[in-house]
């Protein structure tokens, strides 16, 4: 009787073989999922990130270019500004320049009235010569230099023709005569010079078809 019942005993001890591992099976099952779940929550947290570092990079590269575009309006504006202000000192130095070449004008007229009818005063006509000289020194100083006209070909950008005369000797629109002298600083002409103008023999020549061929400007 005893044997059947530890019998008894012993088969219902044994009654749930294996629950202990369901249980650690389960339990392995559940912290999988929170392992998981956890990934999850990491991954979605790295991906905002990387968009708001992505979303800050692409702002700073907006004002750093909004900054370089304004120190360039800013150069372009004091280049602006500088070639202005120089543009408006050289108009005004050759203005006041070219107020003083009627002067040098009358003053060379002087001197050649006065050599030519030998009725002035040696010492009075080189004083004047000496004023005329400084004048010219001057305008020397400025970069004012004078034009070559007489036998040049005429220019209507450099001579302004005032007379146009029959040359046996001079070719068709080749300058015979200056009357007054011609000015430029640099390569930009502040006076032209006042010339007279071949017409080739008779007033005739190949390569001409009248005087309207020469212009003044």
């Amino acid at each position: 009787m005893n044997k059947h019942h530890k019998d008894d005993s012993d088969s219902h001890t044994g009654a749930h073989p294996g629950h202990p591992g369901h249980e650690h099976q389960h339990r392995a099952q559940h912290e999988e999922h929170a392992d998981g779940a956890a990934a999850l929550d990491d991954g979605a947290a790295q991906g905002d990130l990387q968009a708001a570092l992505d979303a800050k990079e692409q702002e700073l590269a907006e004002l750093k270019d909004k900054y370089l575009r304004a120190l360039a309006d800013n150069e372009n504006a004091r280049k602006r500004i500088r070639q202005q202000s120089e543009e408006s000192v050289r108009i005004q130095r050759e203005a006041i320049l070219r107020d003083l070449l009627p002067i040098i004008d009358n003053l060379e007229r002087a001197v050649d009235a006065a050599r030519t009818s030998g009725s002035g005063s040696k010492t009075i006509i080189d004083g004047v010569e000496m004023v005329l000289r400084s004048m010219m020194d001057l305008l020397r100083a400025q970069g004012v230099t004078t034009l070559e006209s007489v036998g040049q070909t005429f220019d209507p950008t450099r001579h302004e023709a005032v007379d146009h005369v029959a040359s046996e000797i001079h070719a068709p629109n080749q300058i015979v005569q200056e009357f007054h002298r011609g000015y430029q600083i640099g390569d930009r002409v502040i006076r032209p010079a006042r010339v007279s103008v071949s017409k080739g023999p008779g007033g005739q020549s190949d390569g001409e078809t009248d005087t309207s061929d020469v212009e003044n400007n």
